[in-house]
């Protein structure tokens, strides 16, 4: 508890050093810049601006307010970072859910680092922390991706060493930029997945891959059915929508007699059978000992 005290105490120390005009810190070699950066500083929320550079574009509603309702119990854990503009005068470089919330429960100041950075780093430094700390949706992760190639001008094998992922990772998110848009706010909004996108992608007309999303939804088809459509598209040059096999009802006497199996062995036993009458019956087990202990059962019946 004295550490935490002690280290908020310095946070406010700080305040007070870059609230006087005549400490105003400009670059790493002013004096007491080596006070700064790097430290923690209770900075004021109204002293800071909205970075533009921000990759993410929505916020989860409920889950601003989980996190609001976290840190008025235990307070910004995490720091945000932020850039020096000019005399106190910042603006926030990563950690805007938490300058949301903060502001949502009406705190007046917030923990932060400070950096003092350029417009390029500081597009870099939002990208690429945000893509590393952040759960933005594949295609913000894309759109982010896309930012660091176009304007910071960063070759993909740069990019896998600053966030920390492989080249084919990342390529497979750059990829997700071909789909449609209409298929890419779909990815966003939750209703199909990153691996159904990736799926679609290796259809190159637009028209085609609307409509094989429209019976991903209709259908509510899985990655791998997807995989598959798409396959057999790629063959045939028809979208054939699948059939889904229905589960074939169980004859009477099999419903009876399970229950029966599951109470012997101790498990739900499963029972498939066929058309001409044929069937089997499935055991499961969880472990060695299970294995035995069913093994004995079954060497006992035939005594």
């Amino acid at each position: 508890m004295a550490k935490a005290t002690k280290k908020q105490a310095l946070g406010r120390g700080l305040s007070a050093l870059l609230k006087d005009p005549s400490n105003d810190i400009k670059s790493v070699q002013d004096k007491n810049a080596d006070k700064v950066i790097g430290n923690i500083v209770e900075l004021e929320l109204d002293s800071i601006e909205m970075n533009p550079f921000q990759p993410r574009t929505n916020f989860n509603e409920e889950s601003l307010r989980e996190l609001a309702s976290s840190i008025k119990e235990l307070g910004v854990i995490q720091p945000i970072t932020v850039r020096k503009l000019g005399f106190d005068n910042y603006q926030l470089v990563s950690g805007e859910r938490r300058f949301r919330a903060s502001k949502l429960i009406g705190l007046e100041t917030i923990p932060a680092y400070i950096r003092i950075a350029n417009d390029q780093e500081s597009l870099e430094m939002a990208l690429v922390e945000n893509i590393q700390r952040q759960d933005l949706d594949p295609i913000e992760i894309a759109l982010s991706y896309q930012r660091l190639i176009d304007e910071i001008q960063l070759t993909q094998e740069q990019m896998s060493e600053r966030v920390g992922k492989k080249r084919s990772t990342i390529t497979n998110y750059l990829r997700l930029l071909k789909l449609d848009p209409i298929i890419q706010t779909g990815i966003r909004d939750g209703f199909l997945s990153m691996g159904h996108g990736r799926a679609i992608i290796n259809i190159e007309d637009q028209i085609i891959q609307l409509e094989i999303y429209e019976i991903i939804l209709s259908k509510k088809l899985s990655v791998r059915e997807t995989e598959a459509l798409v396959k057999n598209y790629n063959q045939t040059n028809e979208v054939r929508v699948p059939v889904k096999k229905e589960k074939e009802e169980l004859p009477k006497y099999v419903k009876k007699g399970i229950s029966t199996f599951s109470e012997y062995f101790g498990h739900k036993i499963d029972v498939k059978t066929s058309s001409n009458g044929k069937g089997k019956i499935i055991i499961p087990f969880h472990s060695e000992e299970d294995f035995n202990r069913i093994k004995k059962l079954v060497q006992g019946d035939s005594k």
